[in-house]
C-alpha cells in the first residue's frame, strides 16, 4: 500500500502561482512513477503532469504545458507540482497518483494508477 497526501491548494487570482505537494508513505517511493491529475465539476479526471521513478523524465498535458513544473524528492518521498500563470479554467480538484513502473514509464491514463491521494482544491478567481 502507498498512502498519498496532497497539500498546497487554495484560492489564487488569475495569473498567480501555487505549488502543490504530495507526501507519500508505505512503500519505496523511488519505485513509483508519479502523476498529477485534475477534475473539474462535471468533467472527467484528466492528466496534467507525470514524472518517472528517478525524476529523469517528465511529461505535461498540452492544456497546461509551459505553466507547470513537476519534480520529486526521493529522499523526502514527496512530489511537487509548481503551477504558474493560473487561469480560471484551471479551477479543479488536483490529485496525485502513484504507480509501480519501470524507469522512464509515465502512465497518463488514470486507470493505470493504483494509488491516489484525497485531492486538493485549487480555485482561480478572475
Amino acid at each position: 500500500q502507498v498512502q498519498l497526501v496532497e497539500s498546497g491548494g487554495g484560492l489564487v487570482q488569475a495569473g498567480g502561482s501555487l505549488r502543490l505537494s504530495c507526501a507519500t508513505s508505505g512503500r519505496t517511493f523511488k519505485d513509483y512513477a508519479m502523476g498529477w491529475f485534475r477534475q473539474a465539476p462535471g468533467k472527467e479526471r484528466e492528466f496534467v503532469a507525470g514524472i518517472s521513478r528517478s525524476g529523469g523524465s517528465t511529461y505535461y498535458a498540452d492544456s497546461m504545458k509551459g505553466r507547470l513544473t513537476i519534480s520529486r524528492d526521493n529522499a523526502e518521498n514527496t512530489v511537487y507540482l509548481q503551477m504558474t500563470s493560473l487561469k480560471p479554467e484551471d479551477t479543479a480538484v488536483y490529485y496525485c497518483a502513484a504507480q509501480y513502473t519501470l524507469e522512464y514509464i509515465i502512465p497518463r491514463n488514470p486507470r493505470s494508477y493504483a494509488y491516489w491521494g484525497q485531492g486538493a482544491q485549487v480555485t482561480v478567481s478572475s
